[in-house]
């Protein structure tokens, strides 16, 4: 075999990369960030080292997990590559801060570039409809989380819907992944009432993937109202920050998406005595009212009764004393003159008439005529 091969630069740069990429399906680095710029606001640049050495590395700023800063331990996944003009690079497809306090510092810078912005608004936030009808849920499976998760709800609620989109939620596939299934649940014709992300407790390596600004702004943009759930009680991502609900652990997401049926049954149930109570109290307050009514209509009616019978026996007095017969038997007479009762102005001497007393009738004829004298009262002079 020939190993004194003669190349042209092009032919050594296309061999090189060649090889590399036959050799090797990606590397990952580790090192600390330096000299990191971004040019044209879409091309990055940094050097990633340690104590004795030093890699340019280049590529898009779509491919940042979020803001960097100076001296931050990352670790870089990609390939070598040899340029024709440029020269070495290592070509980066992906960059995750490693170590508490990297993560931690990543985090922190995301985090107030994302509030400046409003992604952590409470105004942002939508009410959870409660209890929803379909959960889109978006975890690893199978996972003590997913297990967790679904066991509450079971012990909790019934006729759920729940469609379950399976991740990775750590690693390298992590973020898009996780990404991706937000999206998809968004796309859908008919949308779930809520999606829910959740994942068990882990390192801040494990957990990184919640805290990058890919999945953070998935969260934020979903057009489902979104409950995440990352780790143990004390851990706060910056997706849970997004969301329009955090709850500390899986176990509390279904907590706080379904009420306890056998506490709703014990509520119903008080309800309903509530209610007997409340009828029979009704009840009672409508025939006490009732019988003060009617005790009210008797009084009425007595009063009344009483009152026509008083103005009615001062009509029979009325009425007695203007009988004829009652007034015949005080002594006067009625006089008739061709049947007709007379006042005597149509009468004279030679005059027939009838005369009507109390137990006798008699026909008699006028003699004379007498003058009847008469007090009439003087009538008063102006």
């Amino acid at each position: 075999m020939n190993t004194n091969v003669e190349l042209s630069v092009s032919e050594f740069v296309a061999v090189f990369n060649q090889t590399v990429e036959y050799a090797f399906s990606g590397i990952s680095i580790r090192g600390e960030l330096a000299n990191f710029r971004i040019s044209k606001q879409q091309w990055v640049y940094f050097d990633l080292k340690d104590e004795a050495a030093s890699v340019s590395c280049f590529g898009s700023v779509y491919q940042l997990p979020g803001p960097l800063e100076e001296g931050m331990l990352l670790r870089v996944k990609g390939l070598p590559r040899l340029h024709q003009r440029y020269g070495f690079s290592f070509n980066f497809s992906s960059i995750m801060p490693v170590g508490a306090g990297s993560i931690k510092r990543a985090s922190e810078l995301l985090a107030a570039k994302l509030e400046a912005e409003g992604l952590f608004a409470p105004e942002r936030k939508r009410l959870l409809p409660y209890p929803p009808k379909v959960i889109g849920l978006i975890t690893a499976s199978p996972s003590a989380a997913l297990a967790d998760f679904l066991q509450i709800l079971k012990n909790r609620w019934a006729g759920l819907r729940i469609d379950l989109y399976p991740v990775n939620v750590q690693g390298e596939t992590a973020t898009d992944e996780i990404s991706r299934a937000l999206e998809f649940f968004s796309a859908q014709s008919d949308l779930p009432d809520v999606v829910v992300v959740i994942r068990g407790g882990g390192s801040p390596e494990d957990l990184a993937a919640f805290n990058s600004e890919v999945v953070t702004r998935a969260v934020a943009s979903s057009r489902v109202p979104t409950l995440v759930a990352i780790g143990h009680e004390s851990d706060t991502s910056l997706a849970e920050l997004a969301a329009d609900r955090r709850a500390s652990t899986p176990s509390n997401a279904a907590e706080i998406l379904v009420p306890d049926k056998q506490m709703v049954q014990l509520k119903l149930k008080n309800m309903m005595i509530e209610f007997q109570v409340a009828i029979e109290r009704k009840i009672k307050q409508a025939a006490s009212q009732l019988e003060r009514q009617r005790e009210y209509t008797r009084n009425v009616l007595s009063g009344r009764l009483q009152h026509e019978r008083r103005q009615l026996k001062q009509l029979s007095i009325l009425l007695n004393a203007l009988d004829p017969q009652t007034l015949l038997g005080r002594g006067y007479a009625i006089i008739r003159s061709n049947g007709q009762v007379s006042d005597g102005s149509d009468l004279g001497p030679g005059s027939i008439v009838a005369i009507e007393l109390s137990r006798a009738a008699f026909e008699a004829t006028i003699i004379k005529q007498l003058e009847v004298s008469r007090n009439v009262p003087k009538q008063p002079t102006t």
